[in-house]
């Protein structure tokens, strides 16, 4: 399945890439024989296999929240390296789209 160089520009802006123009050529190559491998899977049969959620056998572990602290260090290692911050507060990218903050 052949990409556009468009289509590969919009997927790495979904996924968060950064990528140059050099390296639209190698994602084009990659995320096209995944999509082939894809569509080749999409020839099974699959109407007699059962539906499987895990392949192994797991069950949630409940447990109640507690909070724990790191060493202040470490603390402010951490917030010192964050790109976007406003004082010692974490900014991150709305998750929602009709969410401007």
């Amino acid at each position: 399945m052949s990409l556009s160089n468009e289509e590969i520009r919009h997927i790495a802006k979904l996924a968060r890439l950064h990528i140059n123009e050099e390296e639209i050529e190698d994602y084009r190559e990659k995320l096209g024989s995944i999509l082939e491998y894809v569509e080749k899977l999409q020839e099974l049969n699959t109407d007699d296999v059962p539906e499987l959620q895990h392949a192994a056998d797991v069950s949630n572990v409940l447990r109640e929240d507690e909070i724990q602290g790191c060493e202040s260090a470490v603390r402010k290692r951490a917030i010192d390296n964050f790109s976007n911050r406003e004082g010692d507060l974490l900014k991150v990218q709305a998750v929602f789209e009709d969410r401007t903050e």
